[in-house]
């Protein structure tokens, strides 16, 4: 293989090159028209799916998340190759094969950007199980034809799958294939031995065509795996035909093929959760503040600061998610300048850490523990508060309470107990 394409000999006797195109000089012509596949004979029927490819793990282009979930300007590069087929006029029916653990990098990166209805399937340990899986996903009983692609070849043209499915019209499998310009050597070891007659080899591409019942027939009677479906189709001895491919569409495989092609790729954000747990006992008092709110109660809660015992447990959970300790640490309760003071100040430290160090505050759960006072009436302001000193969306931020059903000091009302955690993201 030669830069992500199958190499082929067009000498084989059940190869076929189209009298049309000379496989040896073939340029892209995205800006030609090509004729409608289905217009010349208007009694013909085809009805066409595709398969796309995309279960690979990445591993030659040694990107995470794999290559086909990095972006392409403002789509994942899967999410590109898609559209391109949901958006053709004669392509029915799309199945998205994907590898089993890759539901939620699909339903991020590629769901929100699509422009139909895509069917999925779990890809298998090689390409040639992944193909079959896709084709068992097919719903529509009336297709007669499909079209088999790699999900990492997203500049493919309108009119190359127009240039196939003509070509479909009279043949069973066809497939697009472009001419080699260097000389080829093969070679033992690192000595080239004997050179190759380049005008009789090609390099193959996708989208392969096939009749879907030919396809179905030869995948059942292959024994092995292969590079591509068009050696599946040889090795059943179909006649296979090549048509004009596109220089353009090149099969994104290393980390070189995504810099020729400006595609820088996708940092994986580094994810953090905390954990944060706080008491305080009940003391003289009118009312207690929880998360910067005052809530009347016939008791105040006791502490250095304000003891808000809920803003307490949110910062040290953000504290924790950053290997940063607790408040204890940032603000000793010996000190005497940290007497009675708005636990929202040491929120708000813990927020400027995390900038700091590189990371966004995702996600805040809060949970408040007591039989009195009842929090539901001031959950929404203490949701408001939290939101508004660490600057994130309200709908991040979770603060519910709950009892200890009479167990334990909260359950005998000597005091509040509260749990949190907060989750971030590296920037």
């Amino acid at each position: 293989m030669i830069a992500g394409n199958t190499l082929y000999a067009t000498t084989h006797d059940s190869w076929r090159v189209d009298h049309d195109v000379t496989p040896h000089v073939v340029e892209s012509d995205h800006g030609s028209e090509s004729p409608d596949p289905l217009a010349v004979d208007p009694f013909f029927v085809m009805r066409a799916g595709a398969i796309v490819v995309g279960a690979g793990s990445g591993i030659r282009a040694k990107m995470q998340p794999p290559k086909q979930y990095q972006n392409l300007g403002n789509a994942s590069i899967f999410a590109t190759t898609l559209n391109r087929l949901l958006t053709h006029p004669h392509i029915d029916q799309v199945v998205a094969v994907i590898s089993e653990g890759h539901e939620a990098l699909f339903k991020e990166c590629v769901m929100p950007h699509l422009t139909g209805k895509v069917l999925t399937a779990f890809g298998g340990d090689s390409r040639t199980e992944s193909v079959i899986s896709g084709l068992s996903r097919l719903q529509d009983d009336s297709l007669t034809h499909v079209l088999i692609h790699d999900a990492v070849r997203p500049f493919f043209s309108h009119q190359l799958v127009d240039r196939i499915l003509h070509a479909l019209r009279d043949h069973e499998a066809v497939i697009p294939g472009i001419g080699l310009i260097d000389a080829l050597w093969k070679t033992n070891a690192s000595l080239a031995i004997e050179t190759v007659d380049r005008d009789e080899m090609i390099r193959a591409q996708t989208p392969q065509g096939f009749d879907i019942q030919t396809l179905l027939d030869a995948y059942s009677r292959c024994a092995n795996t292969a590079h591509d479906d068009a050696a599946i189709a040889i090795s059943a001895g179909i006649a296979v035909q090549v048509v004009s491919g596109e220089e353009d569409n090149v099969k994104l495989t290393t980390p070189k093929d995504f810099e020729r092609e400006g595609i820088t790729p996708a940092k994986v954000p580094d994810t953090r959760c905390g954990t944060g747990f706080d008491v305080h006992r009940f003391g003289d008092g009118t009312f207690v503040t929880l998360c910067g709110v005052q809530v009347p109660h016939d008791q105040g809660l006791v502490g250095h600061s304000d003891a808000d015992v809920s803003a307490h447990a949110i910062t040290d959970a953000i504290y924790g998610a950053l290997a940063q300790g607790d408040i204890g640490r940032w603000f000793p309760p010996d000190d005497p300048q940290w007497k009675d003071v708005d636990s929202m100040v040491f929120l708000r430290h813990a927020y400027e850490l995390a900038e700091k160090h590189g990371y966004a505050i995702r996600a805040i759960d809060c949970t408040i523990i007591c039989e009195k006072p009842r929090i539901s009436p001031f959950a929404a302001s203490m949701q408001e508060k939290i939101a508004e000193v660490i600057e994130l969306e309200i709908d991040r931020v979770s603060i519910k309470a709950t009892t200890s059903e009479g167990l334990g000091f909260t359950g005998r009302r000597e005091g509040i107990a509260s749990l949190a955690t907060a989750t971030l993201m590296s920037r």
